[in-house]
């Protein structure tokens, strides 16, 4: 009772208050209250929703739109549609098989059988307890009001839910090829989010996800002998038992029963998923900042002692993010064996639970990191993919270096994603990161964008403002956007604020065009005892350089040439003595400056040392004498 009363206390003192620096900005708020009740014996539940949403905008809305998830696991829908029509679907959603010597894909989702498939149905829909005209097209449901939402006005919608579990295909479902019996994700229906842009009702096709914040109160009812971990604060901890309760207090179930209905509580959030098996083993610890580190896996999980084993790493993970990003604001985590790989959802994860250890703690390192990058930075993720994949893979890259390092770590800790970006960049198939993440021609195109090409944003900032300016900007980028929905333009702010240079070229460029970067060295002439070098610029993108020479005596030298368009430069990265050139401007295809030495005297030269630049062509980067 003690935690929750101090739970509802900062809760009310506004430890969770909106903090963005943008004037005028504004964001939707709900407070859903839902009561589910689970049948395991076919997968379908019941729901009853209560939503009460405010209209912080000043707008008057006379629409409002949910997502109905679900109902994308069905034959015929856009998602079955979307794996039959692209090349390289998914191969968790697809089965292949031969027919006559040729490999046949075929979508799970298309073979479904009415008992397999899934939906929510939506019924008694009322906008302040009157009827409101409602219609479901595939996944969104289109409401019509009966009265409109004015300006900083709030009403209540409720409405009754009938569900259907799909089998595992997509991060959510039923029985798992682990044995996983229900992963409940995007289970409910969600409120669309609406913002300076206007609504965001986009159907499920197969990628990300946006949510309106808000307070989640949620009552599941289902089999006693099911365990559940997911979103949120378990209020009934010593009702229910299954490893929650708190320790010298005794379970008292509140009368006897084959159901239990467990309550949770989750502040200012903008999802909520759980997953739920009668074989969950259920360990915890406390964790930095006495944060509860929860963890649920299958009895016979491949390897049980890596699961024995992960509780201290994720503890470490857990320091490491509150000390790079920014203290983790709730008192709950929970990683949870389910779904199909690894996904994010607020205060927990589901992930795969048969890997090796390594594989354990990596997936465990991405998923967490995902709740600062997507759950407490709440970019809008179909259209800012690389925003929270691509932000979420640079800092646990750095994290798994420090808790797990490995013999094959070399001194680039993202040089996987620097090599998957030039493959892609090869391949000829690449479309600019602000491509929505639906409209992508190949899943290796968004993964690679997403993913690689977006951690290279931060590692390649870091070459560009110094890493220093760089770790700076991730904290001043938490600090005054978490609990929002930030944009691509707020981290390139936030980047400008910490360190002084202008950045607008550097987002334009990266995130909305393909423009590559290469820079080649084009000459060594020797003039008059002294050496001319010559660069060149081969590709569109512009940067700012450094050039490393390595001279036979053994003594090295470093030159800076700045990018005029940031009106800045950075402090030298390197302990040896640099010399400033003057700026290259992008119009001129090429560059020379002199060093006071013969050519004879250079052993080496290279370009970008750290190779932090995302060059596509490094072959053209390096001198070295013969």
């Amino acid at each position: 009772m003690k935690k929750i009363l101090l739970l509802s206390l900062c809760f009310s003192l506004g430890i969770f208050a909106q903090n963005n620096p943008n004037p005028g900005y504004w964001q939707q708020h709900v407070d859903y209250k839902m009561d589910v009740d689970m049948n395991v014996n076919n997968f379908q539940y019941k729901g009853k929703q209560e939503l009460i949403y405010t209209n912080n905008s000043a707008d008057t809305l006379h629409k409002v739109f949910y997502h109905l998830y679900f109902n994308a696991f069905q034959p015929g829908s856009e998602m079955d549609a979307r794996l039959q029509a692209i090349s390289d679907p998914d191969k968790r959603m697809v089965r292949t098989f031969k027919v006559a010597d040729k490999e046949v894909k075929e979508s799970r989702i298309s073979t479904l059988k009415p008992n397999e498939i899934g939906y929510l149905k939506i019924s008694d829909f009322k906008q302040n307890g009157v009827a409101a005209k409602t219609r479901s097209v595939g996944t969104i449901l289109e409401v019509t009001l009966n009265e409109p939402i004015l300006p900083k006005q709030k009403t209540t919608f409720t409405l009754t839910f009938d569900g259907q579990v799909p089998l595992q295909v997509r991060r959510s479902g039923r029985n798992s090829e682990e044995g996983v019996a229900l992963s409940m994700s995007q289970w409910f229906p969600k409120m669309a989010e609406y913002d300076f842009e206007g609504w965001h009702a986009d159907p499920y096709i197969g990628r990300e996800f946006h949510g309106v914040w808000g307070n989640f109160d949620v009552k599941i009812t289902i089999d006693k002998n099911y365990t559940i971990g997911g979103t949120g604060y378990l209020q009934n901890k010593n009702e229910i038992g299954h490893g929650y309760e708190d320790e010298g207090v005794k379970v008292v179930h509140p009368k006897k029963t084959k159901t239990l209905t467990w309550h949770f509580v989750a502040p200012n959030v903008h999802d909520f998923a759980w997953g739920a098996d009668n074989e969950y083993i259920h360990d915890k610890i406390l964790g930095p900042n006495n944060v509860e580190l929860h963890f649920f896996y299958k009895k016979n999980v491949k390897d049980i002692q890596n699961w024995k084993n992960l509780p201290a790493k994720t503890a470490e993970l857990l320091e490491y993010f509150n000390a790079a990003i920014g203290e983790y604001p709730y008192k709950q985590y929970s990683v949870i064996q389910g779904g199909d790989g690894g996904m994010e959802y607020a205060m927990c994860t589901l992930i795969t639970g048969n890997r090796s250890f390594p594989s354990l703690v990596g997936v465990t390192a991405h998923e967490l990191a995902h709740m600062w990058f997507q759950h407490l930075l709440a970019t809008n993720e179909s259209k800012h993919e690389w925003m929270d994949e691509g932000f979420t893979s640079f800092i646990s890259n750095l994290a798994m270096q420090k808790v797990l390092p490995s013999k094959e770590d070399g001194n680039n800790p993202f040089e996987s994603a620097y090599n998957n970006y030039r493959y892609l960049v090869k391949s000829g198939k690449e479309q600019p990161l602000s491509t929505h993440a639906d409209r992508f021609d190949l899943n290796m195109a968004y993964g690679i964008s997403a993913y690689s090409k977006g951690e290279i944003f931060l590692a390649q900032l870091g070459y560009v403002i110094g890493a220093e300016n760089l770790m700076k900007t991730i904290k001043r980028y938490y600090h005054d956007f978490k609990f929002t929905h930030p944009t691509p333009n707020d981290i390139k702010r936030s980047a400008e604020k910490v360190s002084g240079a202008n950045l607008d070229w550097y987002l334009l460029d990266w995130t909305q065009t393909t423009n590559t970067i290469d820079y080649g060295i084009k000459a060594i002439e020797e003039v008059s005892g002294k050496t001319k070098i010559t660069l060149e610029r081969i590709g569109r993108m512009p940067m700012p350089i450094d050039v490393l020479v390595v001279y036979e005596d053994g003594t090295q030298e470093t030159f800076y040439i700045p990018n005029p368009l940031m009106r800045w430069e950075k402090e030298n990265p390197y302990p040896l003595e640099r010399t400033v050139l003057k700026p290259w401007d992008w119009a001129y295809p090429t560059f020379s400056f002199e060093i006071n030495k013969a050519k004879s005297a250079i052993v080496a030269l290279v370009i970008d040392p750290s190779e932090l630049m995302a060059d596509v062509n490094l072959e053209n980067n390096v001198y070295e004498k013969k």
